[in-house]
């Protein structure tokens, strides 16, 4: 079933996917999508709401309780994830473009997306060929009668509910691994992800998995609260804010569920006194703006040596007034609107709240950028003269906002770096690498690059903190959706 488009202009999605067929809803209402960039009418999509979840997990149970896929071999199931993948790839210009036109987030960076998809997928598969699926194990006691045989075997019925920053990064990372697992998984998306992830729906169904397996439902929060304590889900994986992943776990926590959460962020990037700033600031664009800004990630902490901060400021207006703000289908955007109107206007609030702060204005502002008034669109914004304990510099603003931050040595570097409540991710810029290993030793968070390098997909990803609790990718990741069973059986 492929989109269906009225006038050659705007999509219609009116179906569910549940359980692998396409169901009409329990309300026929459909959600208007409209661009972040201009609010025209995209198309219009189809929500889900408790009904539809009851559906989708009693599907998934039948299907893992009394179905074939949690009987199935880890082969067969690492082949059926290749085929996913390439299934995937062959849309995977369709789908970045209308990623774009929903969610606002510059083509240029869901075409990168869609070719990381696949690094992701195969460090997935790496794992599932090396993971011990069962094992024997003799027993430590001299001459004992018995053995060990331990088993991995799938958690159940998976409730994977993503954001709208990254919808198939974040669904393709809960979704693999557990399917590699033999699980079962009913997706939540966004509303705002309604049109793309129902492409996602559609490559499931050429798929052909068992009846079951996968369902795909766009929904909102409400919804959401009502799949996560639903009693027929066995596990959660949720990837958002650190507020809805403390109400997540306390649902977890009541019903003993078994829960992964990959939260919020407001990570640091320290530059040291040695660090070439040409190399720098490039790298910079990228580890702090990326995504709009919208990005849990986001390196928006920049901590700048006194004996430099000045000259790092500077360089770091010319990058932020340099970046071309606009249409996201225009391959040169750099910064295309935030979401929705309610997230531009959190982030200029964030922007206001700033210079109350007293915190320096360097570039940028609440203002619109001229030309753009329709869009949700917020200025590369830059503040300096930051104290760590401003909001600013506290809270996740989730927007093209960054704060320069001075410090006079490196103890007080990795200090500042660490007094926060969080801890996903962060970055050192240094002319030494073996130094900035160091660094990163010391800092508290659960990925850390040095000079630039990009996160890989066969380590954990994850967070210390309030950033979360467990890990996704390669082996660490498949192993959040797999029991662990001892067998003991005569030697």
């Amino acid at each position: 079933m492929r989109i269906r488009q009225q006038e050659d202009t705007m999509i219609v999605r009116d179906k569910l996917y549940i359980g692998g067929t396409w169901t009409a809803p329990s309300s026929p209402d459909l959600l208007d999508i409209r661009s972040p960039h201009d609010q025209s009418l995209v198309g219009r999509s189809v929500q889900a709401y408790p009904a539809d979840v009851d559906r989708a997990v009693a599907a998934a149970r039948r299907a893992f309780d009394e179905g074939p896929w949690s009987r199935t071999s880890p082969e067969e199931r690492q082949e059926l994830v290749v085929r996913l993948n390439a299934l995937r790839e062959a849309r995977a210009d369709e789908i970045a473009e209308l990623i774009t036109k929903e969610r606002g987030n510059p083509h240029w960076f869901n075409k990168a997306g869609q070719a990381g998809l696949t690094r992701q997928a195969l460090g997935y598969l790496k794992a599932a060929r090396e993971f011990g699926w069962e094992e024997t194990l003799e027993s430590s006691i001299p001459g004992a009668p018995f053995r060990s045989v331990v088993r991995r075997e799938p958690t159940g019925v998976v409730a994977a509910v993503i954001p709208w920053n990254s919808p198939y990064s974040a669904a393709l990372a809960k979704l693999v691994p557990a399917l590699l697992a033999g699980c079962t998984v009913v997706l939540k998306t966004s509303p705002e992800n309604s049109l793309s992830m129902m492409v996602l729906a559609e490559i499931f169904d050429e798929l052909g998995l068992p009846e079951g397996v996968v369902s795909v439902l766009p929904a909102d929060r409400e919804t959401s609260e009502y799949l996560v304590a639903h009693p027929g889900v066995d596990k959660i994986s949720f990837t958002g804010s650190t507020r809805a992943g403390r109400a997540i776990a306390a649902v977890a926590g009541r019903q003993l569920k078994r829960v992964g959460l990959e939260l919020g962020g407001k990570s640091a990037a320290i530059i040291l006194p040695d660090a070439d700033l040409t190399q720098v600031v490039p790298s910079l664009k990228f580890s702090c703006l990326a995504n709009n800004g919208e990005a849990c990630i986001a390196q928006t902490r920049i901590l700048a040596p006194r004996s430099r901060y000045e000259e790092v400021v500077a360089e770091l207006k010319d990058l932020l007034e340099s970046l071309k703000v606009g249409d996201p289908s225009d391959d040169d955007t750099f910064v295309g609107p935030l979401v929705r109107a309610d997230q531009q206007e959190r982030v200029r609030d964030y922007i206001r709240l700033a210079v109350e702060e007293g915190a320096r204005l360097v570039t940028g502002g609440p203002e619109s950028p001229e030309g753009l008034e329709r869009g949700n669109y917020v200025k590369p914004t830059l503040f300096a003269d930051v104290d760590n304990s401003m909001r600013i510099a506290r809270e996740e603003v989730f927007g093209p906002v960054l704060v320069v931050i001075p410090y006079e040595d490196e103890e007080e570097a990795v200090r500042i770096a660490n007094d926060s409540e969080y801890g996903l991710s962060g970055g050192v810029w240094t002319a030494d690498d073996a130094h900035g290993l160091e660094i990163a030793r010391r800092v508290r968070t659960g990925t850390f690059t040095v000079n630039g390098a990009p996160i890989g997909f066969d380590g954990p990803f994850g967070g210390f903190k309030t950033s979360g609790v467990g890990r996704e990718y390669g082996a660490a990741g498949l192993a959040g959706y797999v029991e662990q069973k001892t067998i003991t059986v005569p030697a």
